[in-house]
C-alpha cells in the first residue's frame, strides 16, 4: 500500500459542498470520534459532519484497499476502488439503515463489486502480486524457492475468475465470517463455500502440477 492512509482528497470537494456552519461545531470537536461506533459516526456524517466521516474513512479505507488490491492486483485501481466506495457512503449516508446491514459489510460489498468490474476489464499488464510476503530472512536457496513459489501462486491467482479471487480476499485476507463474506458478494453462504472450494482446488492443482 502506498501509504498508511489513502488520501481522501477526491471527495473533499463534494463533502465541502454539503457542509453548513452550525453552532455545534465546537461541541463536535470535543467528541471522542475514535470511540464512537460506526452507526453513530455515520449518523453524524449524514448531517454534514466531516470529522465524523473522516474517522469512518480512516477506519475502513485500509481494509477496502486490501480487498480491492487482492481482486484487481493493481495498487492504483485498488486505491480508486476504496475511495469510490467511501464516496458512495458519503453520498448515501442519510439512507443507510444500520438495522439492515453492518456498515463494514455494506462497504465490502460495494468495494468488491467495483473491484470485480475492474478486474474483468481487458488489460495488457499482468496481475501484480498482492500481499504475498516471503518468510523473514530465508537462506539463499530457500529464498529462491520462495520467490518461485510466490511467482507460481501469483500466476495461478491471476487465472482465477474475479469472484473466486474476491471470495478468497474476503474470507482469508479480511477474515470476514462466512455470512459477512457472502453478504459482501451478494450470494448465499453455500454459494460462497462453492467459490472457495473451486478456488482452492484450482490453486492446489496448478501448484502441484507445476512442481511435478
Amino acid at each position: 500500500m502506498p501509504h498508511a492512509l489513502i488520501s481522501i482528497a477526491p471527495w473533499e470537494a463534494l463533502i465541502t459542498e454539503r457542509l453548513l456552519p452550525t453552532p455545534g461545531a465546537a461541541a463536535r470537536l470535543a467528541r471522542d470520534l475514535g470511540a464512537a461506533e460506526d452507526a453513530t459516526l455515520l449518523a453524524w456524517a449524514a448531517k454534514g459532519d466531516r470529522p465524523a466521516f473522516n474517522q469512518l474513512a480512516a477506519r475502513h479505507l485500509p481494509q477496502l484497499y486490501r480487498v480491492a488490491l487482492r481482486i484487481t492486483g493493481q495498487p492504483a485501481e485498488a486505491e480508486e476502488v476504496a475511495q469510490e466506495a467511501m464516496l458512495r457512503l458519503w453520498q448515501h449516508a442519510a439512507r443507510f439503515d444500520p438495522e439492515q446491514a453492518r456498515l463494514s459489510t455494506w462497504l465490502h460489498r460495494i468495494a468488491t463489486n467495483l473491484a470485480i468490474d475492474r478486474a474483468r476489464r481487458p488489460r495488457a499488464a499482468p496481475l501484480q502480486e498482492a500481499g504475498i510476503l516471503p518468510d523473514p530472512a530465508p537462506g539463499p536457496e530457500a529464498a529462491l524457492q520462495e520467490r518461485q513459489r510466490r511467482g507460481r501462486l501469483a500466476t495461478a491467482l491471476e487465472e482465477l475468475p474475479p469472484r473466486q479471487r474476491a471470495a478468497l480476499a474476503l474470507s482469508y485476507d479480511q477474515g470476514l465470517s462466512g455470512a459477512e463474506a457472502a453478504a459482501a458478494l451478494s450470494v448465499s453462504t453455500r454459494a460462497l463455500e462453492g467459490l472457495l472450494r473451486r478456488a482452492r482446488r484450482f490453486l492446489s492443482a496448478r501448484l502441484r502440477g507445476e512442481e511435478e
